[in-house]
């Protein structure tokens, strides 16, 4: 006697298909997972870092995620006719989370590095602006090339972090790193040894000269 099995449902977030054969789709579905990989370097640095600043990055990031799914629930509209071979038609395509991210990510980090971090020379500061950007353009392309979204969803996508991206910005540093100080002397934030290395210059050689220093 056939048993009845239960339908079955991927994670979306991590399940990319892209077509037997395609070196390129291959490179792509890499691309298409880069949100995933930024988000287990979070993980990591507040495991070893325990900084506020990237804290709150990270939060802007969850924030921006939960408003893309609220307005994919309102606005439904659908992905592309490619869907029903990717498994994707059960959820809705506007705007583009991946794009959303990427964007946000690296809207984030280019006005960080613009007005707030310090650098030996311009260049320096340069190369950190750009640097988000060619990977936040390939994980759009990719979600346009392996057919998990139109190039309208994409740039909505990108609008939206771009936007998000910046009012976050204007929050963190102009109303939360104002009071870090205060933070830092919270009884949990003691406890966890969450801290702000935002006002060293140098954290490497901070580090470096004081570990050697402690060791003597």
């Amino acid at each position: 006697q056939a048993t009845a099995m239960a339908s079955l449902k991927a994670v979306s977030v991590t399940h990319v298909r892209y077509e037997v054969g395609d070196d390129i789709g291959h490179i792509m579905a890499w691309a298409s997972l880069l949100p995933i990989l930024i988000s287990a370097g979070f993980i990591s640095h507040f495991i070893f870092r325990r900084e506020l600043l990237a804290m709150f990055f990270a939060a802007g990031l969850i924030m921006s995620e939960f408003c893309n799914e609220k307005i994919k629930e309102e606005v439904k509209q659908a992905r592309p006719l490619t869907c029903e071979l990717l498994e994707m038609c059960d959820s809705h395509g506007w705007p583009s989370s991946h794009s959303q991210y990427m964007s946000f990510f690296s809207t984030f980090i280019s006005l960080s590095a613009l007005f707030r971090w310090s650098f030996h020379g311009s260049l320096r500061r340069a190369m950190v602006v750009l640097l988000p950007w060619p990977f936040a353009v390939l994980t759009m392309y990719s979600r346009i090339y392996l057919g998990y979204h139109t190039v309208s969803q994409v740039f909505a996508g990108a609008g939206a972090g771009l936007v998000m991206g910046s009012l976050w910005y204007f929050v963190v540093y102009r109303l939360m790193v104002p009071l870090f100080p205060v933070i830092e002397e919270t009884r949990i934030a003691r406890a966890f040894y969450i801290k702000d290395s935002g006002h060293i210059q140098n954290v490497l050689k901070f580090e470096y000269e004081n570990s050697r220093r402690a060791r003597r």
